[in-house]
Order: C-alpha cells, then structure tokens, then sequence
C-alpha cells in the first residue's frame, strides 16, 4: 500500500502556461496575415467597382443634360438650346426660370463635377435669326477628373445623338456605348 500512497501523494502539476487562456503571438500573426492578403485582394477589387459606377453615373447624368436640353429648347425656342450649364440650371429660389437660369437641372451637376467626371457644353452651333442668335448644335462631354482612378472613358453626346466614348478618358468620342 505503500507504493499506491505514494503515487496519489505526489503533487500533480500545475498546467502549463500553453494552455493558459489568450492567444499566442503565432496565432495572432496568423490571423494577421490572412487579414493583409484579404484586403489586398479586395481593395483592387473596390477600385474596379468604384470606377464602373462613376462611368455609369456619368453615362447617366448626360442623360439628364440631354433631356434639359431638350426642354430648354421647347421653353425657349427663339435661344435653342443651352450653351453652359448654368444656363441648364438655377434655384427656384431666385425667381421664375429664365433662358439664362432654366431651372432644369441641379445639385452636383450645375459645377459640371460629379462622381469624378467634368461635365460640359461645348461646340455650340449658332445661327443669328432676327439678331439674335439661336443655338441649333451643341456636345456635351464627361471626362474623368483623375484618368484611371475615377474612370477610364470620356463620354460625348452630340445633339440629340447616343452617347459615344473615347477609351482613352478624353473628348475624342468615336465608339458606340455598348
């Protein structure tokens, strides 16, 4: 009996520090590392995506000058169309809509930026009837602010036409938006 006291007399041991609660510093690097190669995966990834939906905004926004276009040249027929922006837009708050303040378009796009595009009304085509001259033709263009970072295509649209683009971010617009 002496050899059983013996071995339950012994004092068990103390559990080890490894199996002490918390993280070791491999298990924390671990994570670490698996968290750096997800982001940079996914940050190239919000990129691509960020630029897609500002060349979509873009395309959409000269829509919207096109369809102000449009109605400024029914409200005043003897100006034709618009040629700047400002003229397209205007704060109800300033009075009755005026061929130099339509009141057709606002927020972003009456500063001709929006999303990371610059937005503008240019090549005007003019023609003076009764001395006064009367716009029959205008482009609109949308170029990146920062080509390659908030988009890679400019957008164009002449006239009443589609929306054409130059795959090289300026206003040499002469592919079809697919």
């Amino acid at each position: 009996m002496t050899c059983t006291y013996w071995i339950f007399a012994t004092p068990r041991r103390e559990r080890s520090r490894a199996t002490s609660s918390g993280f070791t510093l491999m298990e924390l690097l671990i994570v670490i590392s698996i968290i750096v190669i997800l982001m940079l995966i996914a940050i190239p990834t919000a990129n691509t995506i960020r630029k897609h939906t500002d060349e979509v905004s873009a395309q959409k926004s000269l829509q919207t000058i096109e369809q102000a276009q449009s109605m400024y040249a029914t409200n005043y027929p003897v100006n034709g169309f618009a040629c700047t922006l400002q003229a397209l837009a205007g704060e109800s708050t300033a009075g009755p809509p005026s061929p130099t303040s339509a009141q057709l378009i606002s927020g972003q796009l009456t500063t001709g930026i929006k999303d990371g595009y610059i937005f503008s009304i240019t090549n005007c085509t003019k023609v003076t009837v009764n001395n006064t001259d009367r716009v029959t033709g205008y482009v609109l263009t949308a170029v990146p602010a920062t080509p390659g970072k908030t988009g890679d295509r400019g957008f164009c649209v002449e006239s009443g036409g589609p929306i054409k683009m130059d795959p090289a971010g300026g206003s040499n617009c002469t592919q079809m938006v697919q």
